[in-house]
């Protein structure tokens, strides 16, 4: 399954295997993990929640932009959803292409798209609290978000 949102642990290996395909060269992940510290406190673990179909469905689009800017991609997208343990990952990102630039471009891309258009939000438990820290901040249309996504893919 080339998308997938879930709350068993993210298999690398399995996310790899969805992407790569015999016509490309390399393979670039990223792997987001749990870190163990953000803003000055010390977290305990995350929580994440999604509204799945649209989650997907986003992972989707996101695999349909690249696709028209580096047609000879191919991307996997999984997240995780519940509870994430300091170090686990929450959300892996496989973009094979025939060439390596295109794929550190695409993998780049799709996860700052990530960040912009899919309804997954994390709560950070730290100690002595809990917050919301983040969710999609930009419309699925939204062309200047979609716009600054690939310069930050593109350099």
């Amino acid at each position: 399954m080339r998308f997938a949102i879930s709350a068993a642990p993210l298999d690398i290996a399995a996310v790899l295997g969805e992407a790569g395909r015999p016509d490309c060269g390399g393979i670039a992940t990223f792997v987001g993990t749990t870190r163990d510290h953000n803003a000055g406190r010390r977290v305990l673990f995350l929580e994440y929640e999604a509204y799945a179909p649209l989650a997907l469905r986003a992972f989707e689009r996101i695999a349909a932009e690249a696709g028209t800017r580096w047609p000879e991609a191919s991307l996997a997208i999984h997240h995780r959803v519940g509870r994430v343990e300091i170090g686990e990952p929450s959300v892996v990102i496989a973009a094979a292409s025939p060439h390596r630039s295109e794929a550190f471009a695409v993998a780049r891309y799709a996860i700052e798209r990530l960040k912009q258009i899919a309804p997954i939000w994390k709560r950070e438990r730290f100690e002595g609290g809990e917050e919301w820290i983040e969710g999609a901040v930009a419309r699925p249309d939204d062309e200047v978000a979609r716009e600054r996504a690939l310069k930050l893919a593109c350099g």
